[in-house]
């Protein structure tokens, strides 16, 4: 049961780190830091989208429009560290 536990805990962590990924990913992009007409950051920026967006969208239709703001990656992340939490507190 601890491993399950450990394995499930850690997909989270990634699922974390994938969601901060995407949020840098977006603001290089829309400060032309970086270009998606390159094939591979095309494909990194696609990816992370794909990953990313089923799980903020319905945060984002909750939220308040805040004028270009996006925190649902940050909701998201609050919300990924309490299920982690409990799961913690009620597996040990």
């Amino acid at each position: 049961m601890t491993s399950l536990i450990l394995l499930i805990t850690t997909v989270i962590d990634i699922y974390m780190w994938l969601l901060i990924a995407s949020a840098i990913m977006s603001w290089l992009v829309a400060f032309n830091v970086i270009n998606t007409s390159n094939r591979l950051v095309y494909a990194i920026g696609d990816f992370l989208y794909r990953i990313t967006e089923p799980a903020l969208r319905p945060i984002r239709r909750i939220l308040p429009n805040l004028g270009g703001i996006d925190i649902s990656p940050v909701v998201l992340i609050l919300l990924l560290v309490f299920i982690r939490n409990l799961i913690f507190e009620y597996a040990f």
